[in-house]
């Protein structure tokens, strides 16, 4: 459509796939989905299911539309554990779904897609637990060695699963990076730990810095919780280990008795 706005193609596009009888469901995910994000920039994200893939509505992705056919058997797994493409799990929550079947299927799937369930979740904070710690130990260990460098990429390395942790617990999915401040704007966790004032100046005093009262601080506000969500022997398998992640230097006989951590 030459000369038309994305907001123009957009809603042509609605008009189709209101029409036409192969769409069996129509989802809005990205920027335009969630209030306050969308920009100048932004293009309209669009899952089209079908029941059979057969649709005349071609996929495409440009800077307006990005439109992506999936037949229904496809789209069911998509984005959930064992789909291989787990990545993609936050583009469906606060998804808005654009046309459903009679039966509400497509926003059954989505509100799926969009939150952990209760099994899914304490699965999450265990492992997302274990990594971590595990990194943020070792973050701690290379600054006491002198290793600057190493210890900040360590630091980074603690921040995703410290995040799919702490959502996890809430039953939520981490979002992208880009939602982060978004998300604990306009849906915060609750404790003031992780609020938007506080977590995201936090997370960027990790990244630019690496120091280590910032790994003791991540570590510090989440312990209570994820003891508090029955993770504990998660925590206690690290043994004396964690004097390092709760108040520095262990005793230096300590230090040499003490095996290697496993690597999680």
């Amino acid at each position: 459509m030459t000369g038309s706005s994305a907001g123009e193609e957009f809603a042509a596009l609605v008009a189709r796939v209101r029409a036409d009888p192969a769409v069996v469901g129509a989802v809005l995910s990205g920027s335009q989905a969630r209030r306050g994000m969308a920009t100048g920039r932004s293009d309209y994200d669009v899952y089209l299911v079908t029941a059979d893939g057969g649709t005349s509505i071609e996929e495409r992705r440009d800077s307006r539309l990005d439109i992506v056919v999936m037949p229904l058997e496809e789209f069911r797994a998509h984005a959930l554990p064992g789909s291989g493409c787990e990545w993609n799990r936050y583009s469906f929550t606060y998804a808005r779904v654009l046309k459903d079947r009679a039966d509400g299927l497509i926003g059954e799937l989505v509100s799926a897609k969009g939150a952990l369930s209760r099994e899914e979740a304490l699965g999450m904070v265990a492992a997302s637990l274990g990594e971590f710690v595990n990194a943020a130990y070792r973050w701690l260990k290379n600054h006491r060695d002198g290793r600057g460098t190493e210890a900040r990429l360590d630091a980074a390395e603690s921040i995703p699963p410290f995040l799919t942790c702490v959502f996890a617990l809430h039953q939520r999915v981490r979002p992208y990076n880009k939602y982060l401040g978004w998300e604990l704007r306009h849906h915060p966790l609750g404790p003031p730990s992780w609020s938007h004032d506080r977590l995201p100046p936090l997370l960027a005093t990790v990244l630019s810095h690496g120091a280590p009262q910032t790994a003791r601080r991540l570590f510090l506000d989440l312990e209570p919780h994820v003891r508090a969500a029955g993770h504990s022997a998660v925590l206690d398998a690290w043994g004396e280990d964690l004097l390092l992640l709760r108040q520095g230097e262990p005793p230096e006989d300590l230090e040499l008795r003490r095996p290697e951590p496993p690597v999680r």
